[in-house]
């Protein structure tokens, strides 16, 4: 299990965010891997999940 700590801008689509997968935490988006983006204010979560 990895955790990044931190939030994004929730203006950003999912294809960003995926990129943001890959560039940021060197991690591969079609791996499996559950990605969760918080807002600043903890109010908004966006996840990307890939089942196969």
């Amino acid at each position: 299990m990895w955790l990044a700590t931190g939030y994004t801008d929730m203006r950003r689509s999912f294809p960003s965010r995926t990129l943001q997968a890959q560039e940021v935490l060197h991690k591969d988006p079609l791996s499996g891997h559950l990605f969760v983006f918080r807002g600043r204010r903890s109010d908004l979560v966006k996840a990307i999940w890939n089942d196969g």
